[in-house]
């Protein structure tokens, strides 16, 4: 059986579709899964298990200039790689218009459908035309879980029982940072939005925390803001305090795998280090946890926990959750 799953970003919300496809592959396992994903994500997409081909596109930067010739040009070209192979099912995860439209430039196999959600669930954004293309519409609770969300479709698509338990599949080679004598925490303090982020004095005194307690603190960033706040955290929290380079996901994705644990905000980095089943504490300015946290149906709890706070949890109630995800 060939699929084809249609997931573009972002960063999250690709991590968080990984568990639907080690579903498919415990349910189907002759099954032949490609992805179709933005190219800025491609390299975590490549260390999923079970992906047999990744199909890259750049549609933001296709948006920006949709008639320049080299848009046109490269849009061409992604259109013959994803139609060279045709799909006994096509499974629209995202719920958007840009999806919708890759799905129906997939190519399908005599008998084959496009399967996608039909009504938006609370908190996510959804446009009608994943619907209209769609052979068929699947309806999934309208309070349910990013993760819980691609799992349930593709069940209801494909016909199978959720597993029990939830595996995500993202493979790391661990790779320490050279700088570390010390067990290393990575603070991930970067997020798309600045009311997801959390005071810089907070962090610098859970780093503090941490280093007393005889750990390091790295620092990653992906944008010349976080460089600069990664750089003055590191200066306040002292010698034990790293700022990494600028990796890429799959270098990122190894980085954290050697880390003891991660805190971070809700953002792609943190989704990363749940799927790597890290210690970790996930911080909420919002009460939306419920939604994009580390607490998913199928996760047996403990090691990893969320922190919801208005306007934004405490360095003390990150500690007290950091010490009881802690193997130390």
């Amino acid at each position: 059986m060939d699929i084809l799953i249609v997931k573009l970003s972002s960063l999250g919300d690709v991590v968080h579709a990984m568990p639907a496809l080690q579903d498919l592959r415990a349910a189907r396992p002759d099954a032949r899964i490609d992805w179709v994903v933005e190219r800025a994500f491609a390299p975590l997409v490549r260390r999923c298990e079970g992906v047999n081909r990744v199909i890259e596109l750049q549609m933001r930067r296709w948006r920006k200039a949709p008639l320049a010739p080299v848009t046109r040009q490269e849009w061409r070209a992604f259109r013959q790689e994803l139609q060279a192979h045709p799909y006994d099912a096509v499974l629209d995860l995202q719920g958007l218009t840009k999806s919708a439209l890759v799905a129906h430039t997939s190519r399908l196999a005599a008998g084959g459908r496009r399967f996608a959600l039909a009504n938006r669930t609370d908190g996510s954004s959804y446009e009608a035309p994943t619907r209209w293309v769609a052979d068929v519409a699947v309806r999934v609770p309208a309070r349910s879980h990013a993760v819980q969300r691609s799992r349930e479709l593709c069940a209801a698509a494909l016909g199978y029982e959720l597993p029990p338990v939830l595996h995500y599949g993202l493979r790391a080679e661990p790779q320490r940072d050279p700088a570390d004598a010390r067990p290393c925490i990575a603070f991930v303090h970067g997020t798309s939005r600045d009311d997801k982020c959390w005071p810089q004095d907070h962090w610098i005194d859970l780093g503090r925390r941490l280093v007393g307690e005889g750990f390091s603190i790295g620092l990653p960033h992906g944008s010349e803001a976080e460089r600069q706040r990664s750089e003055a955290m590191a200066a306040a929290i002292g010698p034990h305090a790293h700022v990494w380079p600028r990796l890429d996901l799959g270098a990122l994705a190894d980085r954290l795998a050697a880390c003891a644990g991660v805190v971070g905000v809700d953002s792609g980095l943190s989704h990363i280090a749940v799927a790597l089943a890290l210690p970790h504490v996930q911080i909420y300015n919002f009460d939306t946890a419920w939604r994009t946290g580390p607490d998913v149906p199928g996760v047996p709890p403990g090691r990893q926990r969320s922190v919801y706070g208005s306007p934004c949890p405490s360095p003390a109630a990150v500690w007290d959750a950091w010490r009881a995800v802690s193997p130390r």
